[in-house]
């Protein structure tokens, strides 16, 4: 551990700052771990991408279909791999509170920053704030390492920003990730923006949220290292114009990457989110490989019309670098 328990909320608050990406978990065609791709990834977002801090087997990370040893690994992994060039917060989010908390003190041993845990799906509750209190505070008492709550719509509701006020108290909670509208994020920062981050998902929500809120760090999906290279770091750029009080600057910078997000979002098929993704990443250099069931992948029809959107999306490549390796 970095801090101690009583230090989490000053750490946070110190450290956890800038661009925050979710990773995808690269398969072998035998769906083993990549880890030599994952490695690379890493290294390519944090060094090449500029990319602050790594969130690791999270739902874009396929958690939902690795066992807890693979996402213990990937921990491992991860840590190893951003060392000294960015910091992680691990999900351990599970439906099971034991596999949970086994997660969350396997992430503390090995030297994450952060762990994160999204709020369960619960079954027959309909006034759940007393249950879910009760849920986090449990795994904060467990650990010392700094949690980050999750909500989001998968989980069948939503987290009040009252609820998340409250546990906003706990010793140890030091963040959210708050999957929710815009009004409820900008009250809950209004309500506990002193003790939590509070954060979203939403790449074109980010800027405005620098702006109007006052936000210190973008958690967190994939656009980091989807609409990025190594010569055209245009989010990095919008970001950091933000922080230096450059808003008119930010804001051209920001809306130059429409081309980018729309051809993202006109060719992922509803239901390919992850392999989609991890298409795009092959076209970018990286390393997509497959998805693991019950995903699905992309027909050849799929990919030939992502790759043509990508092709003419505007995004600058890497001098002499060809498209023609991803297949």
């Amino acid at each position: 551990m970095k801090y101690a328990r009583k230090d989490a909320k000053a750490y946070t608050r110190a450290n956890m700052k800038g661009i925050w990406a979710a990773a995808l978990t690269p398969f072998t065609r035998s769906l083993a771990i990549d880890e030599d791709g994952f490695r690379e990834n890493i290294r390519h977002w944090t060094e090449d991408l500029g990319i602050d801090g790594l969130f690791i087997a999270g739902k874009q990370g396929e958690f939902f279909s690795m066992s807890v040893e693979e996402r213990k690994r990937s921990f491992e992994l991860a840590v190893e791999a951003s060392a000294g060039r960015g910091q992680t917060i691990m999900s351990c989010s599970d439906q099971n509170m034991d596999v949970v908390i086994d997660l969350a003190k396997h992430a503390q041993k090995v030297g994450a920053d952060y762990i994160v845990v999204h709020a369960p799906i619960l079954h027959f509750f309909k006034a759940q704030d007393e249950t879910l209190y009760e849920y986090y505070r449990t795994i904060a008492e467990k650990v010392d390492i700094g949690i980050a709550l999750w909500s989001h719509p998968d989980s069948g509701y939503l987290m009040s920003p009252q609820l998340c006020n409250r546990l906003a108290d706990v010793e140890n909670v030091v963040a959210i990730k708050y999957s929710v509208p815009r009004a409820m994020y900008a009250e809950l920062t209004r309500l506990a923006g002193d003790r939590i981050l509070v954060s979203t998902a939403s790449e074109e929500e980010w800027l405005d949220n620098i702006v109007e809120l006052g936000w210190q760090v973008y958690l967190c999906s994939s656009p980091p290292y989807l609409i990025q290279t190594a010569a055209d770091r245009r989010m990095r750029e919008y970001t950091d114009l933000a922080f230096a009080g450059e808003g008119e600057k930010a804001h051209a910078v920001r809306d130059s990457l429409n081309p980018v997000r729309e051809a993202l979002r006109a060719t992922r098929p509803a239901e390919k989110p992850h392999a989609h993704q991890k298409y795009w990443q092959e076209l970018l250099g990286q390393v997509g490989g497959r998805v693991r069931a019950p995903l699905l992948e992309l027909t050849d029809a799929e990919k030939a019309a992502t790759r043509a959107a990508f092709e003419n999306c505007g995004l600058k490549l890497e001098a002499g670098r060809s498209l023609a390796k991803a297949g």
